[in-house]
């Protein structure tokens, strides 16, 4: 009997989802002379399922993930801090940011350097605020962001407003902006497959009358109204 029927919420031990919707064959990971940091909230590492940060990691080798909130006397964050032989960024929105989006090529590449980090706060708005306020090493880096233009695809989590995006999402945008200031050489072509596919996946689960459990009560029906709260929860959006 095939092992995936038999035993359908058995989990695949590296993108940590239920067998039946393994998503590690459209998994292709590629290197960027961008190492980004993935700064994870234990809260978010815990839905690491539906999460994207745990996607993100996987698609980049030169990323890695780091659990926890305050962060100003991690080792590993503190030894990437210190490196002199690159420069360190937070991916954050900020009046005083470096907005990538409205920035020339020769700008770009002269600001970011040759090897740069960048350290990603992967959590609700709550949370990264959280993170941001208790890390006093991540508050002395200079912020980098974005004017986000295109509309998040993770349309299986409520955002607090249209423009938001997930990290892979916004991922995504700083690695084709880097490609734009020739920092980047990489081909994100097909960066976001496994995430749509994850999404597509948790998409016909919740929309399968077969399944009896709270996803069932969305009904048969996902429509934009339903996409964004009035808080300001969700993922980071970097403006």
């Amino acid at each position: 009997m095939n092992e995936e029927i038999e035993n359908p919420r058995r989990e695949c031990y590296k993108c940590k989802r239920p067998s039946n919707t393994c998503i590690c064959k459209h998994i292709s990971p590629f290197q960027t002379k961008t190492r980004f940091i993935i700064l994870m909230h234990p809260k978010e590492y815990r839905k690491e399922k539906s999460g994207t940060g745990h996607i993100t990691k996987l698609q980049l080798e030169n990323s890695e993930i780091i659990v926890g909130v305050d962060f100003s006397n991690n080792k590993r964050v503190n030894e990437i801090l210190t490196n002199k032989k690159s420069s360190s960024f937070l991916l954050y929105p900020g009046k005083d940011s470096f907005n990538l989006s409205v920035r020339k090529e020769s700008e770009i590449n002269l600001f970011m350097g040759k090897t740069p980090n960048i350290f990603i706060l992967d959590g609700t708005w709550p949370c990264a605020r959280k993170m941001l306020k208790l890390s006093k090493n991540l508050q002395k880096l200079q912020r980098v962001s974005f004017d986000n233009k295109i509309t998040s695809k993770f349309i299986i989590k409520q955002q607090p407003a249209p423009l938001c995006l997930s990290t892979i999402e916004s991922v995504y945008t700083v690695l084709n902006l880097l490609k734009e200031g020739n920092v980047e050489q990489c081909n994100t072509k097909d960066f976001l497959v496994p995430f749509e596919k994850m999404v597509e996946y948790q998409i016909e689960y919740m929309l399968d009358p077969n399944n009896k459990n709270e996803c069932s009560n969305i009904g048969s029906e996902i429509t934009s109204k339903n996409l964004y709260k009035n808080k300001t929860e969700g993922r980071i959006i970097f403006e």
